[in-house]
């Protein structure tokens, strides 16, 4: 149930590997989208994705950053553990700077399907809008489930592509929301 959940501005303090040791950031794709030929396809593309204490170590340090830089986390939490979290960056984006970036959006295992995703993903559209900007910029996993959970809460391709962000991550797709 809804209430069963506390969602919460996180601080630097809040930050630490203790932080995500009952978060389990699994996923098994067995389809991505694939830009080819000038349009999109799913195309059969299978693996496996766990993060280990490596990752949760470069993430704590990402968001940590995140907030030096005057962005936002939010943190989803049943009985304090951490169960999901989302992060917006300061940093402007776009031809006319009218996009902050959606940096993560993540749930742990366990708790998917339960509308935490689009609860976080609503919350970081309103910090979004109260710093400024006029949408959303997702450079997201370019899995079926990810890129069906984005179009599900309203996004669309980006209008305009962050070449940085398309650099970093090629096979990811592009999308914007309109805070």
């Amino acid at each position: 149930m809804e209430q069963d959940y506390e969602y919460k501005k996180l601080n630097t303090s809040d930050l630490s590997l203790d932080l995500f040791s009952h978060f389990d950031r699994f996923q098994e794709v067995t389809r991505c989208w694939r830009f080819e030929k000038d349009k999109w396809l799913l195309k059969d593309i299978a693996f496996k994705e766990q993060w280990d204490k490596k990752d949760y170590e470069s993430l704590t340090e990402d968001l940590k950053g995140t907030l030096a830089a005057s962005g936002v986390v939010i943190g989803v939490f049943k009985e304090g553990k951490l169960v999901g979290f989302s992060s917006v960056e300061n940093e402007r984006l776009g031809s006319k700077h009218q996009y902050l970036q959606l940096s993560s959006l993540h749930i742990s295992y366990g708790y998917r399907h339960k509308g935490l995703g689009k609860k976080l993903f609503d919350l970081s559209s309103r910090e979004a809008k109260k710093m400024g900007a006029e949408k959303l910029y997702i450079s997201a996993h370019s899995s079926e489930e990810t890129i069906a959970f984005y179009k599900n809460v309203g996004c669309k391709e980006a209008e305009e592509y962050s070449e940085k962000l398309v650099a970093d991550e090629p096979f990811d797709c592009q999308l914007e929301y309109k805070v």
